[in-house]
């Protein structure tokens, strides 16, 4: 399988209103580096699997909603607990759209999307889900 990843990245701010999270139930700030990687089973007659230029552009078009927000304060996040596995799977959804609307080329060919968010140089997560 091929692979290609691009990565940018995101500030913004949010409570995670449940004991669980102890301190975090408070609104703070939290800055998550996003790396979107697309896959296919081959590559294409010019040696691509996506281009990656409007890879980067889908990934940027999909944070943009986000960057520098208060994520409490995003109407489709009303009663949502915003943690990163959260942000990982509608990053995801965003990016499985835009591929689905050809927003990447010929849509057939990416088969799977994995989305990561760096909290920290120690932690991360992430969602893939095939298309």
């Amino acid at each position: 399988m091929f692979a290609v990843e691009v990565r940018d990245h995101i500030m913004i701010a949010h409570s995670l209103p449940s004991p669980v999270f102890g301190p975090a139930q408070n609104m703070h700030g939290a800055t998550f580096v996003v790396d979107a990687a697309f896959y296919t089973q081959d590559i294409d007659a010019n040696g691509l699997t996506v281009d990656i230029g409007l890879a980067s552009d889908a990934l940027k078009a999909a944070l943009d909603p986000l960057r520098y927000g208060n994520l409490d304060e995003i109407a489709a996040f009303k009663g949502k607990i915003t943690t990163t596995e959260f942000l990982c799977k509608h990053i995801y959804d965003q990016l499985a759209s835009t591929v689905r609307t050809k927003g990447l080329g010929d849509h057939g060919r990416v088969v799977k999307i994995r989305v990561q968010l760096h909290e920290s140089h120690v932690a991360r997560a992430w969602y893939e889900g095939e298309l």
